[in-house]
């Protein structure tokens, strides 16, 4: 009989059945150990609102892409498992030459993290990818090479930005350019016309009489009146003239490539619309009329200032003069 308070045999000296079940229980152990460990980076993957990829370059096919995949891009998981043109053909036509170009970048820098860029969903609609890539630099010499990466949803932080640059550079009772605004694309378009040596118009438009509507009909119905202008501005003016509000009753445009003769011709087609435009309170209705300056780029302007300087000269001559016109400078 054995020693009670002998040691247990070593594994390698119990019998062979003894073995096998030991054995066994072993490989169970590590099968659900590795069950479990499978199961929990499967349910952190589900919960990661965010693509995970690897792409193997040489052979251009995507080998792996997380369940968020087809949560963001409303796409079959299995279809772009099959051929990589699945992303290709979602990302928007204007970004793609972009998303490639930086996606190749990988090789030579190792690792891209500003790639943003936009794709159409299933649904037709656009989502905007934060898609960060970078080689994989644990693959030993000969083996193929790897691009693993992470694309996320930044479609909201988008919208915001886009809010809060539009806050930053719009006036919000006009919804025309805030004066900060006007005068920052408007020293750009000045810069880009003395470096091309291309003419440039800037007019100054003041509204006659306003403190008398405030007074008359009051605020509200002022701000009512200066909503109607920037309106007709936006409508009368040409794709790519900047036009904005920069005082009270005061609204200034940028017409590039224009000269001062052609952008009277503006000028006169601005002031009959607003001519045109009925206001009506408690019964009484009025119009409105407005003065304008206007003048051109010459070659002793070195500053916008100048051209600005000029046009609120030939604005206050316009009043002097009546109101209701133009004078050009």
């Amino acid at each position: 009989m054995a020693d009670e308070t002998s040691p247990p045999l070593p594994f390698n000296q119990l019998p062979d059945t003894a073995q096998t079940l030991m054995a066994l229980m072993h490989a169970q152990g590590e099968v659900a150990r590795l069950s479990a460990r499978e199961q929990l980076i499967s349910s952190l993957l589900v919960s990661v609102n965010a693509v995970l990829w690897a792409f193997d370059w040489e052979s251009q096919q995507m080998i792996y892409v997380s369940p968020a995949y087809e949560r963001i891009f409303g796409r079959s998981a299995g279809l772009l498992l099959a051929d990589y043109n699945e992303w290709r053909d979602s990302i928007y036509p204007d970004d793609l030459d972009y998303a490639e170009r930086s996606l190749a970048d990988v090789l030579i820098k190792g690792a891209v993290e500003d790639r943003e860029y936009r794709i159409i969903g299933a649904d037709g609609q656009i989502r905007w990818l934060s898609d960060k890539c970078f080689i994989n630099q644990q693959a030993a010499p000969g083996q193929r090479l790897i691009v693993v990466g992470i694309a996320e949803d930044i479609t909201d932080k988008k919208r915001a930005e886009g809010e809060l640059q539009r806050l930053a550079t719009t006036d919000v009772l006009t919804q025309s350019s805030n004066r900060r605004h006007f005068f920052d694309c408007a020293h750009r378009e000045f810069a880009l016309a003395r470096e091309q040596g291309t003419p440039l118009s800037f007019l100054l438009l003041d509204i006659d009489d306003f403190k008398l509507i405030n007074d008359t009909y009051g605020h509200q119905e002022g701000d009512q009146v200066l909503q109607r202008i920037a309106e007709t501005g936006k409508a009368v003016l040409r794709r790519g003239d900047v036009f904005g509000r920069i005082g009270g009753e005061e609204f200034a445009a940028v017409f590039p490539g224009c000269e001062p003769q052609m952008a009277r011709q503006i000028a006169e087609r601005l002031q009959r619309e607003i001519q045109r435009l009925v206001f009506e309170r408690d019964g009484h209705t009025y119009g409105v009329t407005v003065s304008q300056g206007l003048t051109g780029l010459t070659g002793q302007d070195e500053v916008l200032d100048s051209l600005f300087s000029r046009a609120d000269k030939a604005m206050y001559q316009a009043k002097r003069l009546g109101k209701n016109q133009i004078v050009l400078a």
